[in-house]
């Protein structure tokens, strides 16, 4: 699977495309070798991955991917930094995307229209429809909010977004209709693992 997924941002849309694993051609062993496979979820080693600031902490199925975009907004220029894992023969990417905010625009901002913002524009950017959401806390009482959507191809993404100490967060897991069911406690974990790390 390739996921192409439209990253949001509040003012700018970021495009990520990543891929999963492909099989690579070999000479076919003779058909008397060849057994029955039965499909199974393989099961990647999850660990704790800590951001290279030390700003935020999160269980991630192995090292992720960093990748940085430049954008100029309304705001002035932001950095998006963004981590992507995707495990081998699955249908799913964890991503955990962060911009900080101008400090004269971070300090004016209010939390709650920040995050509608960033749910319109995710709405928006992927042409999804909103499945469901809800306001959240993070593990440290930031302000968040929680969207699910799903989008034409099919895709589900579950995002959680935060503000906290200048930044916007967002933790998403992006997988297909059939996975999600089969994943549904890992993305769960995964979510919930996401904590916050005060600036001292």
């Amino acid at each position: 699977m390739t996921v192409k997924s439209l990253l949001p941002l509040i003012a700018a849309t970021i495009v990520y495309g990543g891929s999963v694993l492909v099989e690579a051609r070999q000479p076919k062993p003779p058909v008397a070798v060849v057994k029955p496979t039965v499909s199974q979820t393989v099961q990647p080693q999850w660990k704790l991955y800590t951001a290279p600031d030390g700003r935020f902490t999160i269980l991630m199925p192995g090292n992720p991917n960093r990748n940085s975009e430049y954008q100029k907004t309304y705001m002035g220029e932001i950095t998006l930094e963004i981590f992507v894992a995707q495990p081998p023969k699955q249908q799913v990417a964890y991503i955990v995307a962060y911009n900080d905010f101008p400090y004269s625009y971070g300090q004016m901002a209010d939390p709650e229209a920040v995050l509608n913002n960033a749910r319109d524009m995710a709405l928006k950017t992927t042409k999804s429809n909103l499945i469901s959401q809800r306001n959240i806390r993070s593990s440290n009482n930031h302000p968040g909010k929680e969207i699910e959507y799903i989008n034409s191809g099919g895709k589900i993404t579950i995002n959680r977004m935060y503000v906290a100490e200048g930044r916007l967060y967002q933790v998403m897991a992006i997988t297909t209709k059939k996975q999600q069911k089969t994943l549904a406690k890992t993305i769960t974990g995964y979510l919930n693992s996401f904590h916050v790390v005060l600036k001292n």
